[in-house]
């Protein structure tokens, strides 16, 4: 059985190639990457606080995340 995150998995794209992600309230909580994003040719999960501000940036990667709903 292949893992969500597997690197084998077809259906993932690979994390942070882009450097600016729009977010859903119903993608809550957000985390970088994101688990439709493959793990292995990226930094660690890290969730980060987007709620309050409807902006985040991720201090490994420095993609921006914005709140759009």
């Amino acid at each position: 059985m292949t893992h969500p995150t597997d690197a084998t998995n077809p259906g993932l794209e690979n994390a942070n190639t882009q450097r600016e992600y729009e977010v859903h309230r119903q993608d809550l909580p957000l985390s970088c990457p994101t688990p439709e994003q493959k793990l292995w040719n990226s930094h660690p999960r890290v969730y980060l606080p987007i709620e309050d501000t409807g902006l985040a940036v991720c201090p490994y990667c420095s993609a921006v995340y914005r709140l759009v709903d």
